[in-house]
């Protein structure tokens, strides 16, 4: 997908420190903007608790209008309506979406389960509304799809929940990559220390996961009365309440509602190898790690993509690891022992980088070495930027066209894992060449009364 210019009325300045800032991000058409940069826009929040309490409270920081609060559990309802008295309600974002007219809000803020975030963001988009996911941006491969491209029809202000972003160290990360700091990079490590999913009772313990199961519980629990069960199950297969479930992300480790920690994780490690090489669809995927449960996600696994040439850049493989499985360099201990990081290996020398800081390897060979000029400016904020947008048109760097792909990605190291072999993957038909069995995980069926048409 190639890139489109942006809005006009963006200043040449501003679009180059935003297009640089989100150096490989694929481009959208021109965003239609809601209001003029100093009016406040009419915001509609689904999800109204834990990672959604952040997130409206980011945007009603910026003294944004809250029209709507909709959620299925009545505690986070009535929190959320304490501190902005004037907004109406709702259990349903279905009921929210029909009865709000169009003149009565601007965008959506979307921080509902992994399961959900498709459902609650399509009608926004189809109504031309700005929006914010939480991330992963969907719950599986088709959903990605869905959405990237209804994101593009729209032409509206988009960004994913990828909080980590628009932080510092990533930026100097992309410069140093970018400028040829270490040479052309062909092979790049990921690895997240989290060990949370589907492990033995004593792992579970030991790695201090938040839940430990084996199986899908056979006790039904009473449901509490704040939460709207059916609603919350939503578009999957329906089950028994049972507290395993949530709050929090206990959810994501069950295939019908989240991927583990390759999706969420994956959302902010991958992000910066994305960005940093201008990754778009992987040619092949494989994954290993323990025998794929039919229900729950993997605490530990690992997957390995490789990625076509892109411009001047060559062909890279991408290996992701999660839980106990960690990089070669990091097993022989040639590397400094981040449990959670990037490894870039250069022509020219290695980068290894976190969150929070980078090192040139080796060291020595580094000794003196004068870092690349800033060329991406600091970000004025997560959030900001896709207020910014909403209101002035410029671009967002994590905006559904770039995070779309990645999520995409994301979900097919599961789907390798999943169906056990290797995939060539066509991006452009969504079709797995060499084993179209494994193509069921690529999407799920919804439950009766559940459509994305």
């Amino acid at each position: 997908m190639s890139s489109t210019p942006i809005n006009r009325r963006v200043s040449r300045r501003h679009f180059l420190q935003i297009a640089t800032a989100g150096a490989g991000v694929l481009g959208f058409p021109a965003i239609v903007r809601s209001q003029s940069p100093g009016n406040r826009l009419n915001v509609a929040v689904i999800g109204c608790g834990g990672r959604g309490a952040s997130n409206w409270g980011e945007v009603f920081k910026e003294k944004e209008n809250i029209v709507a609060f909709c959620d299925v559990n009545e505690k986070n309802l009535q929190a959320a309506a304490a501190k902005v008295p004037g907004a109406k309600h709702y259990r349903d974002y279905r009921k929210m979406y029909d009865a709000l007219k169009d003149s009565e809000f601007d965008a959506v803020v979307v921080s509902t389960t992994e399961h959900t975030h498709a459902f609650a963001t399509l009608p926004a988009l189809k109504r031309k509304k700005h929006v914010y996911c939480e991330k992963p941006l969907t719950r599986d491969v088709h959903e990605a799809r869905i959405i990237t491209e209804a994101a593009r029809a729209a032409g509206v202000a988009t960004q994913m929940g990828t909080q980590i972003h628009p932080t510092t160290n990533p930026r100097r990360v992309v410069e140093l990559v970018q400028s040829g700091a270490i040479g052309p990079v062909r092979e790049v490590h990921v690895w997240v220390n989290r060990t949370w999913g589907w492990q033995s009772p004593e792992d579970a313990q030991k790695y201090q996961d938040r839940v430990s199961t084996q199986e899908r519980p056979k006790i039904e629990e009473p449901v509490p009365p704040e939460l709207d069960w059916d609603l919350w199950i939503g578009p999957a297969p329906w089950r028994p309440f049972n507290s395993i479930y949530i709050p929090g992300n206990k959810w994501y480790r069950w295939w019908d509602f989240g991927n583990g920690t390759m999706s969420d994780l994956g959302s902010h490690y991958n992000d910066l190898p994305f960005w940093a090489l201008n990754l778009d669809a992987p040619l092949t995927i494989e994954a290993s790690g323990p025998p794929a449960h039919p229900e729950i996600a993997p605490a530990t696994m690992n997957a390995t993509y490789h990625y076509g040439a892109r411009g001047n850049r060559p062909a890279v493989k991408l290996v992701w690891y999660q839980g106990q499985m960690k990089p070669p360099a990091w097993m022989e201990k040639k590397i400094p022992q981040w449990p959670d990081g990037h490894l870039f290996i250069g022509d020219k020398g290695m980068l290894l980088s976190n969150y929070s800081k980078h090192v040139l390897l080796p060291e020595k060979q580094f000794e003196g070495f004068t870092p690349p000029p800033r060329t991406i400016p600091d970000s004025i904020g997560h959030h900001k930027e896709w207020l910014h947008a909403c209101k002035t048109g410029a671009p967002t760097t994590c905006h559904f066209g770039y995070s779309g792909p990645l999520t995409e990605a994301n979900h097919l190291g599961n789907v390798a894992y999943r169906a056990g072999k290797k995939l060539e993957w066509d991006a452009k038909t969504m079709r797995i060449r060499n084993a179209p069995d494994a193509e069921r995980f690529l999407r799920r069926s919804y439950r009766k009364g559940w459509s994305l048409a």
